[in-house]
């Protein structure tokens, strides 16, 4: 898969077209290259690719990048850090500052989140790919209102509704999964993700402690969940119902399938 990604077609991005973001870096940059190729490969809309970069991007990956992506706008570590500078600071947020460094999946929203455009952003996982149009999201990408989401196969928030939904005063959604999810800056207070962490993390650190706290966001917004059999966590490897799938994220035990064979039926 990382051989073939070499030689996809060049994925060009639009400085007009709808923002798509990714948090993405050397080691999952064949990933993302995928999932924006399958998402071109779907629908006719023009997108703007918004790489963050993990923090390994190199000149050399960032030239390749450009020739892979042209136009592309990537976010280097250091824009990142002077982002995070001025809206984090880390005498005023040292957790989150700790947990970036020990548990990356929490960039997906500060790293995004702290960037000078406010407003919604609509942020994918890069193992994932689009077999149809994906007319929900591009929808929500056209008239952004509320957050949008996919629905988890299983619950994943790695803590107890009932202390989340206290923390965050609202009713906890089901089932988020945060593979694509959408939603506006400007209802993040950054002190409270900073509390709410500290908080929740008194029981043990958690994987699922980005979703949790993506739910916790989303608690009191107008939802669009979208549709669990046309996007789907976790696939089955027989993928009995194809003909209505238009997204499928590469999770737990579908990930060998994704790696060994499914990347193939997308070129």
């Amino acid at each position: 898969m990382q051989k073939a990604s070499e030689s996809l077609p060049a994925i060009n991005s639009y400085p007009l077209g709808f923002k798509i973001y990714f948090l993405t870096g050397k080691d999952y940059f064949y990933q993302t290259l995928f999932c924006a190729f399958s998402l071109c490969k779907t629908c006719e809309e023009k997108f703007q690719f918004i790489l963050i970069d993990d923090g390994s991007f190199t000149p050399k990956i960032i030239n390749k990048i450009y020739q892979q992506m042209p136009r592309v706008k990537i976010i280097t570590s250091i824009e990142v850090n002077q982002n995070l500078q001025r809206v984090l600071p880390i005498e005023h947020f040292p957790y989150l500052h700790h947990k970036r460094k020990v548990y990356p999946h929490i960039r997906k929203l500060t790293d995004v989140h702290s960037l000078p455009e406010r407003g919604f952003k609509l942020v994918l996982d890069s193992d994932m790919l689009f077999w149809k149009n994906p007319t929900e999201i591009t929808d929500w990408l056209k008239n952004p209102a509320g957050s949008i989401h996919m629905i988890d196969c299983v619950e994943s928030y790695g803590y107890p509704k009932e202390s989340m939904s206290q923390l965050c005063e609202g009713q906890i959604p089901d089932l988020v999964n945060v593979g694509v999810l959408g939603l506006d800056s400007s209802i993040i207070n950054w002190t409270e993700i900073e509390r709410w962490s500290k908080k929740l993390e008194k029981t043990g650190a958690s994987y699922f402690l980005e979703q949790a706290l993506s739910a916790m966001l989303i608690a009191k917004e107008k939802r669009i969940p979208l549709n669990n059999n046309e996007y789907v966590v976790n696939p089955d490897s027989d993928r009995s119902n194809i003909d209505s799938v238009k997204l499928c994220h590469y999770v737990d035990l579908s990930k060998k399938q994704y790696l060994l064979s499914e990347w193939k039926k997308i070129i």
